[in-house]
């Protein structure tokens, strides 16, 4: 058979694509944290298919935690604090992402991360007191 006769395909399939920055990859994407950047983002190697994984930073969805570099001594403790649970939280490193989008800085993604129990890891952070709702705007600052 005549592979040429297959470009035209090829070409229509890619033509035909979504842009990327409007996907949306619903999950569930199995991964292992690589490490815990701090308490709302984690470098994840996932796999997205069979044979291939990707080494990305992921911020998780709909929080925000203290910053290592922040404003105060108060917020840096904090910090320090959110990282340590999220690391506890994920004690062996497996994780579940689920409706991942590019995010707006340094090619990273954004994506709601669960435990491989299901257990939502951003709702875990606020219940424990280390993270705040958070689905973009302003942010609130964490120094008086």
């Amino acid at each position: 058979m005549n592979k040429t006769r297959f470009a035209p395909l090829l070409i229509l399939a890619v033509v035909a694509l979504p842009a990327v920055g409007a996907d949306t990859l619903p999950g569930p994407i199995f991964g292992q944290v690589l490490s815990v950047t701090d308490g709302d983002t984690v470098r994840v190697k996932a796999k997205v298919w069979l044979g291939l994984e990707i080494e990305t930073l992921v911020r998780l969805e709909g929080i925000d935690t203290p910053e290592l570099k922040g404003r105060c001594d108060d917020e840096r403790r904090r910090a320090e604090a959110a990282r340590a649970f999220l690391e506890r939280l994920l004690p062996d490193g497996r994780l579940v992402l689920r409706e991942v989008v590019w995010g707006k800085y340094a090619g990273r993604v954004v994506a709601r991360v669960e435990t491989p129990k299901g257990e939502d890891v951003a709702t875990a952070l606020i219940r424990a007191g280390h993270a705040r709702p958070y689905h973009g705007g302003h942010r609130q600052p964490w120094c008086e």
